[in-house]
């Protein structure tokens, strides 16, 4: 049995054959799934007094949108109204001034909410920070997305006392939900629109999807195919997606991430067409040309109350939704300070 050529074309056949193969493979690696830093491995340190504190106020949002308010969309009257009120306390109390963008959706009227901390030097550089407030049809929405909308929340208020170059919004949007999702009236399209229209500088958006569920077991987290070869099948991480196009945001996030807070993160830059690639408002934002990203604990791929009247309050782990919740504040600011 011939095992190894005995001629020189022999030999740079399979060199060919072995090689082509490794470089496609680093060549994909360092595109589309390698990350700065290292994730967080090993026991959770303790909760800082700060972080204690930045958990009971997520747990108050949280019920107050999913039990005190429930399912917030269109077919249950007056949720997405009392919603808005709540959120606009809220940015309020914060010391933030909101506008909204109202439109039209079949009879009702909506509206996208936005709080604004303007940048000093580079005030003409946005940063969007968004999460949809609206839920699945009769879902309360506590994962989906109380959670985001409770981080924004509390992200604003953090950022409120610091001092940042570029400027920086804070939009709750409507309809990121079916029977709207990718549609005209997706209120994070509208929003996106608009802003190409006004030939606004987006440098960046987060859209925060879904991040309150961590589980230590194995098995617990699944993939699109073939993700899972590269990828931890144990849920108790954070996840930072974005396009090939935001391949660096999703690099620069990540790396934030992983120098402000000890807490498992994981990263991948994935073509659109990749299934949960692009659910989320960040979507909204590729179809205008901008960079976006989504950080999710990954939704129905790890949450079994996904999009189902199941997915309340008592669902939710503020332990670690409060953890993360402090490392994207160390993303926002990083990302809203210039570096010299």
């Amino acid at each position: 049995m011939k095992i190894f050529p005995h001629t020189r074309f022999g030999w740079i056949r399979l060199s060919v054959l072995i090689l082509v193969p490794a470089l496609l493979f680093s060549f994909a690696y360092h595109r589309f799934l390698y990350m700065p830093g290292r994730s967080f491995t090993g026991e959770l340190p303790p909760l800082s007094n700060q972080v204690d504190d930045l958990k009971d106020r997520l747990r108050v949002h949280v019920t107050k949108l999913a039990t005190d308010i429930g399912p917030r969309n269109i077919a249950h009257e007056g949720s997405l109204a009392a919603t808005v009120r709540y959120l606009n306390d809220v940015f309020h109390e914060i010391g933030y001034a909101t506008s909204s963008q109202r439109f039209q959706v079949v009879n009702a009227t909506v509206e996208n909410l936005e709080a604004v901390r303007v940048g000093g030097s580079l005030p003409g550089e946005i940063i969007v920070i968004g999460a949809h407030y609206d839920t699945q049809t009769n879902a309360p929405g506590a994962n989906d997305n109380g959670t985001g909308v409770a981080a924004l929340l509390e992200i604003a208020r953090a950022i409120k006392i610091q001092e940042v170059d570029r400027t920086i919004r804070f939009v709750a949007f409507v309809n990121e939900e079916p029977p709207y999702f990718h549609k005209p009236v997706m209120g994070s399209l509208v929003y996106a629109r608009r802003c190409k229209e006004r030939e606004e500088n987006i440098v960046a958006m987060i859209s925060i999807e879904t991040i309150g569920c961590y589980s230590d077991e194995k098995g617990s987290q699944k993939y699109p195919a073939p993700f899972h070869l590269f990828f931890p099948r144990t849920g108790n991480f954070i996840g930072f997606v974005g396009n090939e196009e935001s391949g660096d945001l999703v690099r620069q996030c990540v790396g934030l991430f992983r120098e402000s807070t000890q807490f498992p993160s994981e990263g991948a830059s994935i073509p659109e067409r990749v299934p949960g690639a692009g659910w989320s408002d960040h979507w909204s934002f590729w179809q205008q040309g901008y960079p976006g990203i989504m950080v999710t604990d990954t939704a129905l791929y790890r949450y079994d109350y996904y999009h189902t009247p199941e997915d309340t309050a008592d669902k939710v782990d503020f332990d670690k939704t409060a953890r993360v919740v402090e490392g994207l504040i160390g993303v926002v600011g990083g990302l809203a300070n210039s570096k010299e």
